[in-house]
């Protein structure tokens, strides 16, 4: 029977992982692939802040139309 010690777990060897090159390849396919969705959830957000903003700039009215083209 081997009695463990806190020095033990600081010394413990290494632990190696095998991944097939498949795996990794499927891996970082699925992780660029959740960067693109992010990407074009935060385009589709900005288009939508955009056109808010835009809307908020447009003339309200013919007359406000008319007088914004005045304003030099």
């Amino acid at each position: 029977m081997h009695h463990y010690s806190l020095f033990d777990s600081f010394f413990r060897p290494p632990t190696i992982l095998v991944v097939s090159e498949e795996r990794l390849q499927k891996a970082e396919k699925e992780q660029k692939q959740k960067q693109l969705d992010a990407l074009d959830e935060r385009i589709r957000q900005l288009c939508e802040y955009r056109e808010e903003l835009n809307k908020e700039l447009e003339p309200q009215s013919l007359e406000e139309a008319l007088m914004g083209e005045c304003d030099v």
